[in-house]
């Protein structure tokens, strides 16, 4: 079956100008959506599709979310949408509002990847109350909640929190070993990394950990055993795509959670490509593009980006190279790290002008 990679491109250009309304509940999360779209438009090689304008009208929109801390709070960040931000001209009103502003770690995460993609060089950022809002929210058994409100806390926003300290260079007060050991008691029997302690092994909380311990450079915790538990973990959720959890129905989305983590550990090789790229090939829309989580099911730009990659892992023409434990392009990926030779710089600078004075 053929590729049609210009077909996915514009459905994700649509996806930028119009949400359908069977997406309206996810309307809270919509920097998550824009993600999707243009990550993988820069995958496809098509944000060629984005005008200069509508490149520059996504980047300020991403940076109009952006919670600058009031008052010495610790809840920088980026929210997802414009929710919360309600106009009034009642101080009163205006302080109750912001109460409730602070960033969410996964919007942190996926915004900051899309101003990455569209080339943007990262300066508006606020990257000090970002950090300080990263370790506001790590709890104390290691884990991380998605915001300061307290409210769910698992490996998904570990993930979360790795990915923006590793892409800012910067972990401020983290603490990575406490990260490191919570993710080590959350990993299973059958060396499956559950979502929180005492939960089932599951391929997309596998990928967070391990992509965790990856970008903050603690891949030392794991002994020999883990490793080699953990890649026939993986390898034994292949049947011809990848399935998440042992008994489940193979799904497109873990060709990336699964053959990312594989990646990561360099066992991707031991994987079936052909098979992997049937399966992900089989849930193709023809017609309008995008891609399903099964076969004869609703597109949505979720598994398309997802099912891309996976066809990125197993060398498809027309598709770059990913990133796999930062889950962006690797052109992306070059990017930042120039911009954190740049900012190193820029530091060493400070440093001195600091010791003249």
């Amino acid at each position: 079956m053929d590729f049609l990679p210009q077909k996915h491109a514009k459905y994700f250009a649509r996806f930028l100008n119009i949400l359908p309304a069977r997406l309206a509940s996810h309307d809270s999360t919509r920097v998550t959506i824009a993600f999707f779209a243009v990550s993988g438009l820069d995958v496809l090689d098509s944000l060629d599709l984005l005008t200069p304008s509508q490149r520059q009208n996504i980047i300020n929109w991403i940076y109009s979310y952006q919670v600058i801390p009031k008052g010495g709070t610790k809840c920088g960040g980026l929210q997802g949408s414009s929710t919360l931000s309600i106009k009034s001209q009642d101080p009163a009103h205006i302080a109750a509002v912001e109460a409730y502003y602070w960033g969410h770690l996964a919007m942190t995460y996926t915004g900051i990847a899309v101003l990455l993609a569209l080339g943007d060089d990262l300066s508006r950022l606020d990257r000090r109350a970002i950090v300080e809002g990263v370790a506001a929210v790590q709890r104390e058994d290691g884990s991380f909640s998605a915001s300061v409100e307290g409210n769910e806390q698992d490996m998904r926003f570990v993930y979360c929190a790795a990915a923006i300290c590793a892409m800012l260079n910067d972990w401020g007060t983290v603490d990575r070993p406490r990260m490191a050991q919570y993710i080590r008691e959350s990993i299973r029997y059958d060396y499956g990394v559950s979502q929180h302690k005492e939960m089932e092994g599951h391929g997309g909380t596998t990928f967070c950990a391990v992509a965790a311990l990856h970008l903050s450079d603690q891949m030392h915790i794991l002994s020999r055993k883990d490793v080699e538990g953990m890649k026939r973990w993986l390898v034994m959720r292949q049947g011809m795509g990848f399935q998440g959890r042992p008994n489940k129905t193979e799904d497109t989305c873990y060709s990336f959670w699964i053959a990312a983590t594989l990646k990561i550990l360099n066992a991707f090789h031991l994987t079936d490509f052909e098979e992997n790229r049937k399966f992900i090939l089989s849930t193709q829309n023809r017609i309008v593009g995008g891609f399903s989580k099964w076969p004869d099911f609703n597109t949505d730009p979720f598994h398309t980006y997802f099912g891309i990659c996976g066809l990125s892992f197993v060398n498809e023409p027309n598709v770059l190279e990913v990133m796999p434990s930062l889950n962006i392009s690797m052109r992306a990926y070059r990017r930042l790290k120039e911009l954190q030779s740049t900012w190193k710089i820029t530091q060493n600078l400070n440093d001195v002008r600091l010791n003249i004075d």
